[in-house]
């Protein structure tokens, strides 16, 4: 092989000519053509090379329909890498696919043969000049960081998909996007200036304007069918679909930079790019356009651009979640405006809004109100994959553009054809531009259900065609479109890009099977390799419909779980942020999960140390379960996985020492010795020998356990004097508030009772049959005769369940229904203090013990502790703290149970402020086991800790969750405190009293 430089000169020769080119194959390797290929790879590249079975599985899907299992990836380190790539592959006949974030919808970011992660290091923003308001970018590049960058300035990069948080600016580049913001600042063709782009048989252009970086033979070419170009293009804001041969024409500058975008990775390989920056307006106002219906509003659209707007997109109701705070009406238009000032910005909306024959309409001016109604909108693309009745819609017709005059007509023909083939599919997208994004519910499990998939397209790109459109207006042809590109362009244009592709690449090795020469657009489909019949498996997943499939089909690679910073209160994907590894992000590992199905990769099933390795990671955060826009759900995935994994086999230490954590804590709680364990645990060598048996982390000290549990300190107390005439609650004696913090147990009866609720235990023992004790208690009896509770039995079992040992945890559940059988008779509401127990009981419980009514029965009475003062005691009024709070919203209220009453009771006290998102990373036993303590701390290291080190000297520091406490505790110094405690501490202060007893720690 050639020194590695050789290739990054411009004047090296083209190797056209040489006589070792040969022709590429898009079949698999075999393996040991491949392991021939990885050692060579290996030993000419700086950059990872990686041909495990868990590197090809995260390759082989993209964000759409269609899979390819590639021979290998490689993460190159420069240009040079890439080069030297190159070399190796064309010599081997192998094809290469450049692939940036992997959200394409058409299918190009797929190959069997080498694919070249740019995310892994060239992912730098070389350079950024506000003066001339130009970038140098590399292809990993994340569009959000370079508009970070950016933004000091005044200036951004105007393309903004609603993928903007994890697209990069090679991909945007390859697929020429666009994004809201197009009708003001244009497609990212746009705004390109000058590519530094490696063909594939090793030269390196420098394209730009007046054929600039042309390859041998471009400029006869285009010169040769002039005509042609001048006529045969469609003439639309949007035209994505082919080749931007047109580019070339020389009244449109010859601008060879501005043809190659759009050729999704086969014409050469980006390594560098100088992108224009736009001048951000300093303020920005939001309209939001109610009409009856999406054909009203998109006929509305044309009309609203000559006002100059910045953004004009459309969406219905069917995408819209209850309570969106939307104005009137059944489809909407988000119009954004600039200006120099709020109220200049406010002006042009106000006069948008009076040119608009609307419903209702609605101007927001404030950014972070902005930000959530444009969430809604971004997250059309992962929403739009499921119907309003929970079935399945798939990409396949994403993206088509059409005169944006002609849109209203468009859809209404294109709601004609979706009737006619008995499909559905919601509509939404860039109306200002006529480009219309639609997930449709093809069946492609089935062969006629592909069959109609076929039909449909076919006659979708006619009716496209028909209107003067584009098959593509953002996304790309990939394998979804570029079969049908002759009924756009005709069969002599289509036979132009081939001749195009042949100058630039003569061997066909680049992204093979894209725009020419393209594979059919059914076949590849993803789903054809999963198993034909159910998978056992132990949860409900009742939105699923019981099929763990479909669960797995959820992720469709829309990689919302990419996001390189966390944004908000969101959560999703801490591992990811904290890693970098795609095998550590929500769509990572539900590709690996969708590989195991499929046996073809991952060969050993629910054994495969691949899956297992990436959910060691995963810290069941559920933040996946809110955050991600199709409801992916890798907690309980993880939790089904390990039970089966470890069927039958041995168990790591610390599923035993933590996953049955509630066992341990009640034998040490009935033979009294947690104040010797405290002292033995206090001795090094002793507390290492724990830490190693156990399976924790060396890094981490033991909790102290609690001397006295909370149900002790409940049968001993004395009774209230006044024990209210409220309504009555049972408190959860979860294992936490049980065995390690009782303070917060005993903060929560402070302050229920002063609220005048009725607080009683779960029952200890099973009831007997006859008249139920709560039920004779409903007349108004004293609490404390209710529910006689000698040892707290009841348990969430959501150790069991995040370690995967779910007999147990069925076990354990079915045991505490027999226990809460006389709280449900009673209909009494259950206060859970620990969030992540109460949203194992919101949802574990019933999607584990999915056969038994009572399950559900007790998930719905589950109440956090806000929301039991906010409903069952509606007139109290929460004692005054006046104080600033920090701390973190526990990732598991965020997921589940929600914050909206935390934050109202919060208001009411006093306590100002807004608490992080994110997640602590302790998150149960994960940041305790062995392995996990870096990748926990810098969870923690990414909002907590650091919203903690700035808060004023005088800060609340609230937690609710044990694990937040005990990280805050153990990595920054600070005690956390469960809002409860707060208020009871303020209400002994306003009485008088000393402050309760808390304890200098939790274990007290």
């Amino acid at each position: 092989m050639t020194d590695r430089t050789d290739g990054m000169n411009p004047s090296t020769p083209d190797a056209s000519s040489t006589p070792e080119a040969s022709s590429t194959s898009d079949a698999p390797l075999a393996p040991s053509a491949r392991s021939a290929l990885e050692a060579e790879l290996r030993a000419n590249l700086r950059g990872e090379v990686r041909f495990d079975a868990a590197a090809r599985a995260l390759m082989t899907m993209d964000a759409s329909n269609y899979r390819r299992v590639p021979a290998g990836v490689v993460a190159p380190r420069d240009a040079g890498d890439v080069a030297a790539a190159l070399e190796v592959c064309r010599a081997r006949g192998v094809p290469v696919v450049a692939r940036g974030g992997g959200t394409s919808i058409a299918g190009q970011a797929t190959g069997t043969g080498v694919v070249l992660d740019f995310t892994r290091h060239m992912d730098r923003l070389v350079e950024l000049d506000p003066g001339t308001r130009t970038a140098v970018v590399q292809p990993g590049l994340v569009l959000d960081s370079l508009q970070r960058a950016a933004a000091p300035h005044g200036v951004r990069f105007g393309p903004d998909p609603s993928t903007h948080s994890r697209c990069t600016l090679g991909g945007m580049i390859g697929n020429n996007s666009c994004g809201s913001h197009s009708v003001a600042w244009g497609t990212t063709a746009d705004n390109v200036a000058e590519l530094d782009v490696l063909t594939a048989r090793g030269r390196r252009l420098r394209l730009g304007p007046g054929w600039a970086g042309a390859p041998e033979g471009l400029r006869e070419l285009a010169e040769g069918e002039s005509a042609r170009l001048r006529t045969g293009f469609p003439d639309l804001p949007r035209r994505i679909s082919g080749y931007a041969l047109d580019a070339l024409l020389p009244e449109r500058g010859a601008d060879v930079a501005r043809s190659f975008c759009g050729s999704e990775g086969t014409l050469g390989i980006l390594t560098e790019a100088v992108v224009r920056l736009v001048e951000a307006p300093p303020a920005r106002a939001l309209a939001v356009l109610g009409y009856g219906d999406e054909s009203a509003a998109a006929e509305a659209a044309a009309g609203l651009l000559p006002h100059g707007p910045l953004t004009v997109e459309g969406m219905a109701a069917d995408l819209v979640p209850p309570g969106a705070g939307l104005p009137e009406g059944g489809a909407w238009l988000f119009v954004e405006t600039g200006g120099e000032s709020r109220a200049a910005a406010r002006a042009r909306a106000a006069e948008i809004v009076r040119a608009a024959d609307v419903v209702d309409a609605l101007v927001v001016t404030d950014p972070a109100a902005q930000q959530v109604l444009w969430r809604i909108r971004e997250d059309a693309s992962g929403t739009a994959t499921r119907m309003p009745d929970g079935s399945e819609a798939w990409p396949g017709w994403e993206d088509c553009a059409v005169p944006p005059a002609r849109l209203g007509a468009y859809l209404r023909d294109f709601r004609a054809l979706l009737s006619s083939h008995g499909l559905r599919g919601t509509p939404y997208g860039h109306f200002g531009d006529g480009c219309i994004h639609v997930r449709i519910d093809f069946d492609l499990l089935t062969e006629p259900g592909i069959g109609r998939f076929r039909r449909f397209s076919e006659e979708l790109a006619d009716l496209v065609v028909a209107h003067g459109g584009s098959l593509s207006g953002e996304h790309g042809d990939g394998q979804a479109r570029a079969e049908l590109l002759p009924r756009m362009y005709g069969a002599e244009t289509v036979r132009l890009f081939e001749r195009a592709k042949a100058l630039w690449d003569p061997d066909d090795l680049l992204n093979p099977g894209m725009l020419v020469r393209p594979a059919p657009l059914d076949g590849n489909l993803r789903f054809s390799v999963l198993p034909a019949g159910p998978v056992d498996v132990a949860f409900g997943y009742p939105a699923d419909g019981g099929d763990f499939r479909a669960a797995v089909r959820r992720c469709v690679g829309v990689a919302k779980c990419r996001t390189t910073t966390a944004a908000g209160p969101a959560v999703m994907c801490p591992s990811f942020r904290a890693t970098g590894e795609e095998e550590h992000s929500t769509r990572g590992r539900a590709r690996l999960l969708h590989e195991m199905l499929a046996g073809e990769v991952i060969t050993d099933g629910w054994r495969s140390t691949e899956v297992r390795d990436a959910l060691d990671l995963c810290l069941a955060c559920k933040g996946c379960r809110t955050d991600c826009p199709v409801g992916v759900d890798m907690a309980t995935y993880k939790a089904e996985f390990l039970y089966h994994h470890y069927a039958d086999r041995r168990r790591p230490a610390a599923h035993h020492s933590m996953g049955r954590l509630p066992e341990w804590l009640r034998l040490i709680a009935r033979t009294r010795t947690a104040p010797l364990l405290n002292a033995l645990a206090a001795v090094p060598p002793l507390a290492a020998v724990a830490r190693r048996l156990g399976g924790i982390a060396p890094e981490r000290r033991l909790p102290r356990l609690a001397r006295t549990t909370f149900t002790s300190w409940w049968r001993r107390r004395e009774p209230a004097r006044t024990e209210g005439t409220g309504d009555l609650v049972v408190l959860w004696p979860d294992t936490f508030t049980e065995h390690l913090s009782p303070s917060v147990g005993r903060a929560a009866v402070r302050v229920l009772e002063a609220a005048g609720l009725r607080v009683a235990l779960p029952p200890a023992r099973p009831p007997r049959r006859g008249p139920s004790a709560p039920a004779r208690a409903t007349a108004g009896g004293p609490a404390r005769s209710l529910l006689p509770a000698r040892r707290a039995r009841v348990c969430c079992g959501l150790t069991y369940v995040s370690t995967g040992q779910l007999d147990r945890a069925r076990a354990v559940l079915r045991r505490t229904l027999d226990l809460m059988e006389p709280v449900l008779r009673a209909g009494a509401p259950v206060v859970v203090l620990e969030p992540s127990c109460a949203a194992a009981l919101r949802t574990d419980l019933p999607e584990l013990l999915y056969d038994d009514p009572r399950a559900a029965r007790l998930a719905a009475v589950v109440l956090t502790f806000a929301e039991a003062l906010e409903r069952h005691a509606p007139q109290w009024t929460p004692p005054a703290v006046d104080r600033p709070a920090a701390g973190q919203t526990h990732c598991h209220q965020h997921a589940v149970l929600g914050d909206a009453p935390d934050r109202r009771l919060r208001e009411s006290a006093g306590l100002t402020g807004e608490l992080s998102g994110g997640c602590c990373g302790l998150a149960g036993d994960f940041g305790f086991e062995r392995g996990h303590f870096e990748v926990s701390r810098a969870c923690a290291e990414e909002q907590l800790l650091p919203s903690i080190r700035t808060a004023a000297p005088d800060t609340v520091v609230l937690a609710d969750g044990y694990s937040c406490r005990t990280q805050l505790e153990q990595l920054g110094g600070v005690r956390g405190r469960h809002l409860a405690e707060v208020l009871a501490e303020a209400l002994d202060r306003d009485a008088g009293s000393p402050a309760p007893d808390t304890g200098a720690g939790e274990g007290r």
